[in-house]
């Protein structure tokens, strides 16, 4: 692969696959990564160097910061822990009956979510921290987005549902995915306004949480992450998408290897970065969006094969490939 000025390749990096990684709140500085060698480490990404792990019984298959000094993480073991990173410390919040595929911190109601296999989400008061219900789901979790109070659920069967954080007792809205395809990944718009919907089949939908006709009338979907050899269109699943929190615009990464920067608003794409050793597993935006972590780790698709190493790549953005043009 190229060097790249504005690009490194982060040190003690997983064993195994990259599940997920997440910056801090309000830091370009710190990163923390999930992953399937049953660890979540925290990285000080401009001294790159890894500051601490620690450690599940199991592959963990998300993470998040909840401030600052603790973080949240789950997978295979069906157990939610949290750590302290100030003391070194970790403890069980809590478990579900199934692996939990996402682990989400929510501000605006400052609640912690979680999604599983069990096909339910529940909650948890980070101040004690303990249960804060269970919300049963039509099939598996299997990713979930917060949007200021609002959460978005994507499920196996390609249903999507919208939970008000602050009254869920009962489900504001539920869709079909507009995609025919498994859905993979949902992340939403910084604005509020909707979310962006990937699925296995190459393709991206934007889609708007407003109901009403006029505001559904703008929603649309666009094939990407496809590769033409020798006359036959190949065609990745998008595996993962990251906002750009001051423009709204957004990352995509697939089983291709390559991340590409659109503009929904304007339904144009930005730019399209090198490509990548394998599959881009997961993506994120620091708060001011100058920096991209893009996680390049081999998620199995084609089964049992000699692959690339797991890798993160720390990425300089600027305006000209992030800002709407």
């Amino acid at each position: 692969m190229p060097e790249v000025s504005n690009e490194y390749k982060l040190n003690q990096c997983a064993s195994d696959g990259i599940s997920s990684v997440k910056f801090g709140p309000n830091t370009s500085q710190f990163l923390l990564v999930s992953s399937w060698d049953e660890t979540v480490r925290l990285y000080d990404i401009e001294a790159n160097v890894m500051r601490t792990k620690y450690n599940h019984t199991h592959a963990v298959l998300d993470c998040c910061f909840y401030d600052q000094t603790h973080t949240y993480s789950a997978g295979l073991d069906h157990t939610l822990k949290t750590f302290d990173i100030n003391t070194n410390t970790e403890s069980v919040v809590g478990t579900h009956e199934a692996p939990v595929k996402c682990v989400e911190y929510c501000p605006d109601v400052n609640v912690i979510v979680t999604g599983s296999w069990d096909q339910t989400v529940k909650l948890w008061d980070p101040r004690t921290p303990c249960n804060a219900g269970s919300f049963s789901q039509p099939d598996k979790v299997y990713t979930m987005a917060v949007s200021g109070d609002r959460l978005i659920v994507g499920t196996a069967g390609r249903k999507v549902l919208v939970w008000d954080l602050r009254n869920m007792g009962y489900v504001q809205q539920r869709r079909d995915s507009s995609l025919k395809y498994q859905t993979r990944c949902i992340r939403s718009f910084p604005s509020k306004q909707g979310y962006v919907l990937s699925s296995i089949e190459g393709r991206v939908a934007v889609e708007y949480l407003d109901p009403s006709p006029e505001v559904q009338k703008k929603k649309y979907a666009f094939k990407c992450h496809r590769l033409k050899v020798n006359g036959i269109e190949n065609i990745y699943p998008v595996n993962a998408i990251a906002f750009h929190n001051l423009h709204n615009t957004f990352a995509t990464g697939g089983s291709d290897g390559f991340v590409n920067i659109w503009d929904g608003f304007n339904k144009k794409r930005l730019c399209q970065f090198h490509r990548y050793p394998t599959t881009i597993s997961s993506l994120a935006f620091s708060k001011d969006g100058s920096v991209l972590a893009i996680a390049s780790s081999y998620m199995f698709e084609e089964g049992e094969q000699d692959h690339p190493e797991d890798a993160i790549y720390i990425r300089r953005v600027t305006d000209q490939e992030t800002k709407p043009k």
